[in-house]
């Protein structure tokens, strides 16, 4: 499973960083991004699928 955040959607609420830190960080600015490639670690796949339920942009693409 890979996740990647669409820059141009961010808007900032920071809430897949509140819900998986350990798969995405944020800028100085609040925007976020994935860390790395955006490869999912076993057993984050819940906490991915969580943070892109909870973009209120949809910002944040999840594949398989």
């Amino acid at each position: 499973m890979k996740i990647h955040v669409i820059s141009d959607k961010c808007q900032g609420h920071n809430r897949c960083y509140a819900i998986a830190p350990e798969l995405f960080d944020v800028d100085d600015y609040g925007y976020a991004s994935e860390l790395g490639d955006g490869e999912v670690p076993s057993g984050l796949e819940a906490k991915a699928e969580l943070a892109a339920a909870n973009c209120p942009e949809h910002a944040i693409e999840v594949t398989r």
